[in-house]
């Protein structure tokens, strides 16, 4: 697991800005940092991926480069993830991507959610190295219903979660129900409230991203 927080850099600076509740009110500028933090999480990432040697041809002769083997494929739940999804597309940039509309039901009295998802769009996973992200990782259970549609697709090669904001408890749910997968994470908050927020957290940001729903 990598946690930026615990690397002081350039992505603390973003955070801030996403949780400020004066600066987060600009609603360009919250998705602009979202997407910043893709960028950076890309970068990251990408430093654990196959490289091969290529020879590139330049004016005065021959640079050997270490390139990608394979390009990964960018799994994004919506509607929140889409700026953050923008900013790994920035940098992985020939990536194959998936989206999956998954969001939180609440059908009984008690408040207690469930995972509902009605959409899924990807290509063949086998073999591949997958990025899937959600912004917020609360309970884990939306992503644990995700990874596992996603694989009816075929299994990956490598399969890495990423996320800006963290809960202990969903940091732990997704260490045991998807031990095989590497969480790159902005920060890890305090706790969940009673209705599954992190706290201190952010807010709402699908809501931040895009306005609010009805």
């Amino acid at each position: 697991m990598f946690v930026f927080a615990d690397h002081p850099s350039i992505a603390d600076q973003f955070i801030a800005e996403l949780r400020d509740v004066t600066i987060q009110k600009d609603s360009m500028r919250f998705r602009r940092n979202l997407e910043r933090l893709g960028e950076l999480m890309a970068y990251e990432i990408s430093k654990s991926m196959l490289f091969q040697m290529v020879k590139v041809q330049t004016p005065l002769g021959v640079a050997p480069t270490p390139l990608i083997k394979h390009p990964p494929v960018l799994a994004t739940i919506l509607r929140a993830s889409l700026p953050f999804h923008q900013g790994f597309l920035n940098y992985f940039d020939r990536a194959e991507n998936a989206f999956i509309g998954a969001y939180r039901g609440y059908p009984s009295v008690n408040e207690e959610f469930e995972v509902a998802m009605d959409y899924i769009s990807s290509p063949d996973l086998s073999g591949k190295t997958v990025i899937l992200m959600d912004p917020m990782l609360a309970t884990g259970r939306s992503l644990e219903k995700v990874y596992h549609a996603l694989l009816r697709f075929g299994t990956p090669a490598r399969t890495h979660i990423a996320a800006v904001l963290a809960s202990p408890e969903g940091v732990r749910y997704v260490q045991e129900k998807m031990p095989q997968c590497h969480l790159w994470l902005g920060a890890v908050d305090e706790r969940l409230d009673s209705h599954y927020y992190i706290v201190p957290g952010l807010g709402d940001a699908g809501d931040l991203a895009f306005g609010e729903k009805i």
